[in-house]
């Protein structure tokens, strides 16, 4: 990759999280583990991994979804797969995605995230978050800040990816057009697509083994050697 972000025109960057901040792969290997161990213990509890994984499933099935109360639907999309209560899926779900694997997350970020998100500050960049996914609790696991969060599931959004809802939203509350911001993802098909119906640039993390990843010092050697 080779590409330069011009502090001219470019006055948000907006990151996606899960693959674009971390890489999967490692955590999948550590929560297969974990998962692994657990129901080990506790057969009887099994059925927590077929919610987990329809639950998945089910919402990858619907991108683009934008037909309301997104928040409440993903889980009856899992409840119709099985028997399985609301409320059953919303307590294995909060723990098994959106709790248990924070622990992780630090150890599987990307070489240089930090460094980069720190660069683009020190010059006045703002930064942006847009998730499928629940992100605050993996910030702050990662140890990194931004000056807005938001996730599909927000009442203010309320679409999965492709729909650009969430970088318009986030260009909005920034005060700036769609093309003075920079979005990057790590799916073409997801990310990529909603940056283009956004009409914002972005880039696609390159799929490089964890030992070869230099994405993100590519980005920062040009900024880093600007006149703060």
């Amino acid at each position: 990759m080779e590409f330069t972000i011009d502090l001219q025109k470019t006055k948000a960057v907006i990151f996606d999280v899960d693959g674009t901040l971390y890489t999967q792969s490692r955590m999948r290997k550590k929560m297969l583990f974990a998962l692994l161990s657990h129901y080990a213990r506790k057969p009887w509890r099994l059925k927590d991994l077929a919610i987990l994984h329809h639950f998945r499933a089910e919402r990858e099935k619907r991108a683009g979804y934008a037909t309301g109360n997104l928040e409440q639907a993903q889980y009856e999309w899992c409840a119709d797969k099985g028997d399985f209560t609301i409320s059953r899926i919303r307590q294995v779900v909060d723990f098994w995605m959106f709790e248990f694997p924070n622990q992780y997350l630090h150890a599987c970020m990307y070489p240089g995230v930090k460094a980069f998100i720190d660069t683009l500050k020190q010059h006045q960049v703002k930064i942006g978050i847009y998730s499928d996914y629940k992100a605050e609790e993996k910030l702050k696991a990662m140890q990194l800040e931004a000056d807005l969060v938001v996730c599909s599931t927000d009442t203010d959004i309320d679409q999965l990816k492709p729909n650009p809802q969430g970088l318009l939203y986030l260009a909005e509350k920034f005060g700036l057009k769609p093309e003075e911001c920079l979005f990057i993802g790590d799916r073409q098909e997801l990310d990529g697509e909603c940056a283009i119906r956004a009409t914002m640039p972005y880039l696609i993390v390159d799929k490089k083994p964890f030992s070869q990843f230099d994405f993100y010092y590519k980005l920062t050697l040009p900024l880093s050697k600007l006149v703060v």
